[in-house]
């Protein structure tokens, strides 16, 4: 591509039809509850940052007056950019820009929120008198007052993410050229039909201010290249796929470049063709050695979410249900989820890590602390609100009461509410690295990727593809497999586990897009871990008809 004027006449067709398409990409923007642009007046005054502290004290004053005990106020503005293609074709741009303001109002033990995009003084106190009268109206619901927990004062904090070149300022013909070069590389390989690929940005700006005295300025930036490239048998029979090779992260354009696409390509093509011709697994019990961009998935979901307090607790079960991590006096120090070289760790303070802030959306600086220590059930993630509930297990420990930093909203038009932190599975003492766990194993399959997964509605059963399969005979890799899916009894699993990698073999996965709530919010969170190995685990094959 060569000028705008290429550029308009290779998308233009594909713009319009993006209207009407009725794809799961196209249903993104929506699902993360963009609005329509704001006009430019919303924007100029949000740029003011001495403007927004006069709204969101506005607000503060207008709650405090009409009767609040607390209450905080986020009005922020977050960007989103997607690019996709196919082939040699721009499939589709979408772009949106949100920005308004949000308050929360803590009422007699009850909590009222209310948010707008009327982007003055007056709009900001109508919004906050609202908030109470919602925590007011909803009093006769309470079961208990709110035990708000106290959190040290921030006067002036100030905080930017890891990201180096903002992606907002790439232009998109530049995005859609690199993705469409990428593609030609990719079709070069021998049996690779089709191509999609395609960028995700997204850009948070936010300020937060809260009764307490806290004023908060934050931005971030997440980013993610992605591509899925589809291999078909001369003979039309079998169709195989590579996909989800680049892990999101809170980085920027930098990252993009760095990920290297166009070079890669050939490499991924011939990863999907080379499933084509592999051996179709054989079911049965297998030590698996998976590597970070298939264990991020599993980290998510059978340790992830179940330690979620709220999810625990039984106050949230959108998204997969509640979980098997319950009653919190029956499993904090009890539950051993796996061995003694096992320690997760919640965190929101990892360089690059798309749940990554300075502070959550309660004023509360995250601190790092671990959800599995030596194994053995430790914390769950936790609030400013929901910390008090576990006072017993941390007075019995000698530990403060403290909040681990876990709230956050999708957007300045959602409630906060406790969200996942990263979660990571840390590395070892020993310095092993992948080749030294296929070393080490007798008979095996080493699993790369992410791909299909279900659990139930506890997170106690689950089952997990992958992108590649390679053959473990003897300690080598001896072929290359396809239709394996491995499924786990998540205790049996995580206990099954006997050797993981040193620090040198960490590598930061992660999700873009993490559902939680109802109404339905959508986060991001990184996983970290070094590979492990785990020992006798059933396998099962995807591709045999009954």
């Amino acid at each position: 591509m060569t000028s705008r004027r290429d550029f308009m006449k290779q998308g233009g067709a594909a713009f319009g039809a993006s209207l009407l398409a009725g794809s799961s990409l196209a249903a993104i923007p929506r699902l993360l509850g963009a609005s329509s642009a704001p006009d430019s007046r919303a924007l100029e005054t949000f740029a003011d940052i001495p403007g927004v502290k006069e709204l969101m004290n506005a607000a503060l004053n207008a709650a405090k007056m009409a009767g609040a005990s607390y209450a905080d106020v986020r009005c922020s503005r977050q960007r989103q950019n997607f690019v996709f293609t196919r082939e040699q074709q721009i499939q589709q741009v979408v772009d949106t820009d949100t920005v308004g303001i949000g308050v929360r109002a803590l009422v007699d033990g009850t909590w009222g929120f209310a948010a707008t995009r009327v982007l003055t003084n007056d709009g900001a106190a109508a919004a906050a008198r609202e908030a109470v009268a919602i925590a007011k109206a909803s009093r006769i619901a309470r079961a208990r007052p709110i035990e708000w927990l106290p959190s040290p004062v921030v006067a002036d904090g100030k905080w930017k993410g890891a990201y180096v070149q903002d992606p907002f300022d790439i232009p998109v013909e530049q995005k859609a050229d690199l993705l469409l070069k990428a593609n030609a590389a990719a079709m070069k390989t021998k049996n690779v039909k089709y191509v999609f690929s395609g960028f995700f940005f997204v850009k948070d700006e936010r300020n937060y201010a809260n009764t307490d005295g806290s004023v908060i300025q934050q931005d971030t930036v997440r980013s993610w290249p992605t591509m899925q490239i589809t291999a078909v048998s001369a003979d039309f029979s079998d169709f195989q796929n590579r996909a989800n090779m680049i892990q999101p992260m809170a980085r920027g354009w930098e990252y993009v470049l760095a990920s290297d696409l166009v070079g890669n390509a050939p490499k991924w093509g011939e990863e999907a063709a080379a499933k084509l011709t592999a051996k179709p697994v054989d079911v049965g019990r297998y030590d698996l050695v998976l590597d970070p961009a298939n264990l991020w998935l599993t980290i998510h979901e059978s340790i992830g979410h179940p330690t979620e307090l709220d999810r625990a607790m039984g106050y949230e079960a959108n998204y997969a249900g509640t979980s098997f991590v319950a009653p919190p006096e029956k499993m904090l120090g009890t539950l051993k989820y796996g061995p003694s070289i096992m320690n997760i760790q919640g965190d929101r303070t990892q360089e690059g890590g798309l749940s990554t802030i300075g502070w959550d959306d309660d004023g509360v600086k995250p601190d790092e602390f671990l959800i599995v220590k030596n194994g053995m059930f430790n914390d769950y993630q936790t609030t400013r609100e929901q910390a008090p509930w576990l006072r017993w297990w941390y007075d019995k420990n000698g530990r403060p009461v403290r909040s681990h930093g876990c709230s956050y909203a999708q957007g300045w038009d959602n409630v906060q509410f406790q969200r996942m932190p990263n979660v990571s599975l840390l590395p070892g003492d020993k310095d092993q690295s992948l080749n030294d766990l296929v070393s080490a194993t007798d008979r095996g399959i080493l699993i790369q990727g992410d791909g299909s997964f279900s659990i139930d509605q506890q997170r106690y059963n689950a089952q997990f593809g992958g992108q590649t399969f390679h053959e473990i005979k003897g300690g080598k890799i001896v072929g290359v497999l396809k239709d394996v899916a491995y499924q786990i009894r998540t205790p049996d699993f995580w206990n099954s586990m006997d050797m993981i990698g040193g620090k040198s073999s960490y590598v930061l996965g992660g999700s873009f897009f993490d559902g939680k709530g109802q109404p339905p919010q959508v986060n991001a969170v990184s996983h970290g871990s070094p590979p492990a190995r785990f020992k006798n685990v059933n396998v099962i094959n995807t591709g045999r008809k009954a």
